[in-house]
This record gives structure tokens, C-alpha cells and sequence, in this order.
């Protein structure tokens, strides 16, 4: 038996019947061959680890729009919180931990610049609409390694396509049409609202937006006073109520969930439309749509011919301004349309 061999044997004796095996992946978009030592799943986590997209996100809004702090959250370090709190959720279920990274890791690789706002400005844009999803399995799809994808495994397609919930949505309990197909993946979209609820009030409150006493006291009786408290109550009523439920789906008790969503709810509300946070981002539009009108008008450059001949403009478009950074996006409309200051040449 090859090393890789040995451990799909160990996940077959030591992992839940639940779990979703390596060995038994439903494959990949494109037949290869196997790693002699790293299962499926682990492939598929240092494949998303390794491209340039997932190296992008350090510079990509969170919440905060260009943080001068060294201590607020990027999408980047969003997504390794997300993939701690999924696999503490994936080892005590006995489930796959390598499948739930992988999907965690790549869950927001298609985010645009400037956060949800850019999101936002994207769809307005764009014919057919933008979301965040649907580009980042396009990202490993397609996009990356030179337009070869990251040709992942469909389960971690799956999980990164089925991540999302919206304003509204539920983290669990969705029908099975909008819900992974994988345990692993459930993990994945219940930890990404757990990390995104208690480390964005630590911004708000370190940005000055809130304060201790402004947190609604109603879903803090529930859920804990601190950061700490309230991650630990959610991850062990997650796993507690998965495991009453014998590992069918991820499951939260009604009270804890409850709780969670109205914290989300307070969060839109307070933060994420506040109209002190999100001042800069009416201005974050006026640069995405710029951006978007000048690439189409002038495609020579800055779009993939590639993608112009097979999908068309918009599609190419879309691609670019969707994997900008916030950065680049910036220093890129400064460059497009900031007029530079005259220097004489005289006397030099």
C-alpha cells in the first residue's frame, strides 16, 4: 500500500460512517492521477493554500475599508478563523477535517474588493448579476493555473459553492437544494457565521463604532458576554445537537440559533450599513464603476482574450474587477483617471 493508500484506510476504521471518505470522492472535473501520499482532500487544501486568489484576500476588505490598524480583520484572516472553528467542529464529530479546510479556505476566494459593498456595486454592474460564490468556484474552476482551474474534487466544489447565506438565510437547517451535500460542507457554512459574528463586533468596538453597552443584551444572555464565551457556546451546541441528531445533517438548538441570527441581524443594522462605516464605500463604487467602464471600453491590456473570444466581454470584465484587491483597485483608477501633476523639464 502507498502512503496515501494508508491513510484512506485509517479514515475508513477511525472517522464517523457519516463522513465523507477520500477514497470514495465523487472525482475531479478532469481524471489525474493520484498523489502517492496526500488523500484527496488534503490535495485539494494545499491546492487552494498555494493560488494567487486565496494570496489575495490579505488585501481585501473584511469590513473595514483600508484599515490603518495592525489588528482589524482582512477577508484573509477571516477565512483561517473559519477554518479553525470548522475543524474543531470536524474532529470532536469525527468527520473529515482535510474535506472541511479545503471548503473553508476557499469559501470566499471570489470575493471583489471592498467587501460586501463591492459585492453589491458588482451586481448592479453586471448583466446576469455577481455573486461572491458562484465566482469562487469559478476561481477554481477556471481561472487559476493559467485557465487549467485548481481541477478540485466535487466535494469541495460543492461545499464552496453551497456556502452562502445572505442576510436572511439560515446557517443550518436550509433545504437540501441550498445546502451542501456533504456533512463537511454544513460545517463550513455554520463556522463561517459563527467567526464573522463575534470577530466583526471586535472591529466595530476596536473602529469606535460600538461599545460593550450598545451589544444587544437579549441575544448576549444567550450566547456570552465575550468573543470567547460565545464562539464555545455556538461551536458546542452545534456539536452537541449534530450528535443528538446522529450525524444526519448540521444541526443548532432552536435557542442558540435564534440568538445567532438576531446578533447577525444587529450587525447589519449597526455595522455593516451604518452609514459612518460605509461612507467610504459609496466612494469604493465610483472606483468600481469606473474601473468597469474603462476595461470594457478599452479591453487591450487589461482583459483575458482568452475569455473575450469564448464568453464574451462582460465575462472577462467581470473577472478582472472581481479579483482586484483593494490596493490595486485604488492605485488602478488613480492611474486611470487621476490627472498626474505637470514637471517642467527646464533646467534639469
Amino acid at each position: 500500500m502507498t502512503i496515501r493508500e494508508q491513510l484512506e484506510e485509517r479514515e475508513r476504521r477511525t472517522l464517523a460512517p457519516q463522513a465523507a471518505k477520500s477514497a470514495d470522492t465523487k472525482g475531479r472535473l478532469r481524471p489525474e492521477p493520484e498523489d502517492g501520499i496526500r488523500p484527496a482532500f488534503q490535495r485539494d487544501r494545499d491546492r487552494i493554500i498555494h493560488c494567487k486568489a486565496f494570496r489575495r484576500l490579505k488585501h481585501k476588505t473584511q469590513v473595514f475599508f483600508a484599515p490603518t490598524g495592525d489588528h482589524y480583520r482582512t477577508r484573509l484572516t477571516h477565512t483561517l478563523e473559519v477554518s479553525q472553528i470548522a475543524r474543531s467542529i470536524a474532529k470532536v464529530l469525527q468527520l473529515n477535517e482535510d474535506l472541511t479546510e479545503a471548503i473553508a479556505l476557499g469559501h470566499d476566494l471570489g470575493h471583489t474588493p471592498f467587501g460586501h459593498a463591492g459585492e453589491r456595486v458588482l451586481n448592479t454592474l453586471i448583466p446576469g448579476g455577481f455573486n461572491h460564490y458562484e465566482q469562487s468556484l469559478r476561481i477554481v474552476d477556471v481561472l487559476e493555473n493559467e485557465r487549467r482551474g485548481l481541477n478540485l474534487t466535487w466535494e469541495v466544489r460543492d461545499g464552496i459553492a453551497r456556502h452562502s447565506k445572505g442576510r436572511n438565510g439560515m446557517p443550518v437547517g436550509a433545504d437540501a437544494g441550498h445546502r451542501a451535500s456533504t456533512i463537511e460542507g454544513q460545517i463550513a457554512r455554520v463556522a463561517d457565521i459563527i467567526a464573522y459574528v463575534n470577530h466583526d463586533i471586535d472591529d466595530a468596538v476596536r473602529a469606535g463604532l460600538l461599545c460593550d453597552k450598545d451589544l444587544p443584551e437579549e441575544q448576549l444572555a444567550v450566547l456570552g458576554r465575550s468573543s470567547s464565551e460565545r464562539i464555545g457556546r455556538m461551536v458546542t451546541d452545534v456539536v452537541v445537537q449534530t450528535l443528538e441528531g446522529g450525524l444526519a445533517e448540521i444541526r443548532m438548538s432552536d435557542r442558540i440559533l435564534a440568538a445567532t441570527v438576531g446578533l447577525r441581524s444587529f450587525l447589519f443594522d449597526a455595522v455593516y450599513e451604518n452609514a459612518l462605516a460605509t461612507a467610504e464605500f459609496s466612494k469604493a463604487g465610483g472606483i468600481l464603476g469606473g474601473l468597469w467602464a474603462k476595461v470594457r471600453e478599452s479591453p487591450e491590456g487589461f482583459l483575458d482574450h482568452r475569455t473575450i473570444e469564448e464568453e464574451g466581454l462582460d465575462a472577462a470584465a467581470r473577472d478582472f474587477v472581481a479579483g482586484m484587491t483593494d490596493r490595486y483597485a485604488v492605485n488602478l483608477y488613480e492611474q486611470l483617471f487621476i490627472p498626474k501633476p505637470w514637471v517642467s523639464l527646464r533646467g534639469i
